[in-house]
């Protein structure tokens, strides 16, 4: 007769049926698996941590850089504001006198005082207030028997011209033009010679 099978536990675990050999390297596969997945936790714990940190220092970098920044454009725009100030103070303190000359003949009593001692202040003053707007860079454009110059003239209308050499030539200034450190302010008004006689040519 066969012997019957052994009677198996049904509480033993598996490793238990197993031989011991066998259970040993199961253990040591469980524990190894476990210890590598919590490395590999703590690692990519350490890789955010790292990451976080420098993120931190580059914001404060910016931060800091931002607020240079913001501090040098408001310097410059105050100081830019400043200079302007500045500038205008003194053209004005320039023309003070001749405001004060201005005045004196505004005031003069007519009774006790002729023309022509009027017309003399008046011219005493625009010669000084153009001296003086002249040291802040002020240019009087007044090109009578100059070229016409498209660029600081304005031509109101045109005169016949002499000669051929006269054409494109300034006849008369109706109102005179001003520069300021080479900027226009404001072309001269201007009558221009032209020459009849080049259309009458060009026509034979």
């Amino acid at each position: 007769m066969k012997k019957p099978p052994p009677e198996v536990d049904p509480t033993a675990t598996a490793d238990e049926e197993l031989p011991p050999a066998s259970q040993a390297a199961g253990e040591a596969l469980r524990n190894g698996g476990s210890d590598a997945g919590h490395a590999t936790d703590a690692g990519a714990e350490q890789e955010i941590a790292a990451l976080a940190k420098e993120v931190a220092i580059q914001k404060d970098k910016y931060l800091r850089l931002y607020a240079d920044f913001e501090n040098s454009r408001k310097r410059a725009v105050r100081e830019r504001q400043e200079a302007e100030s500045k500038g205008m103070g003194m053209l004005v303190k320039g023309i003070l006198e001749s405001l004060d000359d201005l005045g004196r003949v505004a005031h003069l009593d007519p009774a006790a005082t002729d023309t022509k001692t009027v017309v003399d202040g008046v011219e005493l003053v625009e010669r000084k207030l153009l001296k003086s707007l002249a040291g802040h860079g002020l240019e009087l454009i007044n090109p009578v028997d100059a070229p016409f110059d498209p660029a600081f003239h304005e031509a109101i209308t045109t005169t016949p011209a002499a000669t051929k050499d006269e054409d494109h030539v300034v006849a008369l200034v109706y109102q005179v033009g001003y520069l300021f450190n080479g900027m226009l302010l404001r072309p001269a008004r201007v009558v221009v010679k032209q020459w009849q006689g080049g259309a009458d040519s060009a026509a034979n």
